[in-house]
């Protein structure tokens, strides 16, 4: 059975990883982590947000953008990136919930270079004003996880998530 996948790219708050990594253990998400990130991963800031969770969640690291797509190369139709700068809301998601989630770093999001690898339909947005700039990255994390989660009537692989 798939699942969703979690996909950090070069983030840069430790706390926001932490909570992150908190969210990843409750749901059964596999969390991706690509450098370089803005922070080591023994932060103090991180593993308090993290709590005990750290051992609970299944983490990969990367060094790089391109490492990270030539070890696990993702088929491209089942990756989705959240991003300020799409039409498409996430509620409006047209798969079953599975894939891979991308989220860009705290202050600058995914880069066009980035995006390049996503089908257009797959570049995602959380609604809000018009003239707003972004969410907390560690929100936006827990909104789109849950919605994923959500389609695919709370299966995440092999766990059921109690509803």
């Amino acid at each position: 059975m798939s699942k969703v996948k979690l996909v950090l790219v070069e983030p840069e708050i430790p706390s926001n990883t932490g909570n992150i990594i908190r969210l990843c253990a409750n749901t059964g998400t596999d969390l991706y982590l690509i450098g370089p990130l803005g922070f080591h991963l023994n932060n103090k800031k991180m593993k308090r947000a993290g709590l005990d969770y750290l051992e609970y969640c299944n983490i990969r690291f990367y060094k790089s953008w391109e490492s990270f797509w030539s070890c696990e190369m993702p088929d491209n139709s089942d990756c989705y990136a959240l991003t300020t700068k799409s039409v498409n809301s996430i509620y409006r998601l047209g798969n079953n919930g599975n894939g891979w989630l991308f989220l860009g770093p705290e202050t600058r999001g995914l880069s066009g270079f980035q995006k390049i690898r996503f089908k257009s339909q797959n570049l995602l947005r959380i609604p809000m004003l018009e003239d707003s700039r972004s969410l907390n990255l560690s929100n936006s994390a827990a909104i789109a996880l849950y919605e994923f989660l959500r389609v695919s009537g709370f299966n995440n692989g092999n766990s059921k998530l109690l509803v």
